[in-house]
């Protein structure tokens, strides 16, 4: 186990906070609102649920070894929901969207804050805080 600095501790606690938001801001999304998630929502949850895990225990134990895969959860996440946003706002995407397997096609739009903000693109925006901080976090490890 490696002694963290406090920089490095709190750039761990800001990326389990947005792993956290981002997990119960989905399960609002489906839970509360009703919102029934499509096939590639599905796998950005996939992707996104266990980094609260993650990075919770490496928070815990104070280990940023045991963080490594989610780093490579983040981003793959990061082009997942680049992708999905694209089916969702790109109208040469769009039809591809609509090919989906699951009850609700890829490129239907719940919600769209000032129009263009959707689901995708808060999942997009999450995976790619975690990411960068993560890489942060890794300069700051090294550099002690």
């Amino acid at each position: 186990m490696h002694s963290l600095t406090k920089k490095a501790e709190n750039l761990l606690l800001i990326i389990w906070v947005q792993a956290f938001v981002a997990t119960t801001g989905s399960l609002f999304y489906s839970e509360v609102m009703g919102y029934i998630p499509c096939e590639l929502c599905w796998y950005q949850r996939i992707l996104m649920y266990p980094l609260v895990i993650i990075y919770g225990l490496a928070l815990w134990k104070k280990d940023v070894k045991m963080t490594l895969s989610g780093l490579i959860l983040s981003g793959i996440g990061m082009f997942v929901s680049t992708y999905h946003y694209l089916l969702q706002k790109v109208p040469a995407f769009h039809e591809m969207g609509g090919s989906c397997s699951g009850a609700v096609p890829c490129n239907a739009i719940y919600v769209n804050y000032f129009g263009f903000i959707t689901i995708p693109f808060m999942a997009g925006v999450a995976f790619i805080v975690i990411f960068v901080l993560h890489l942060l976090l890794l300069k700051e490890i090294r550099r002690n």
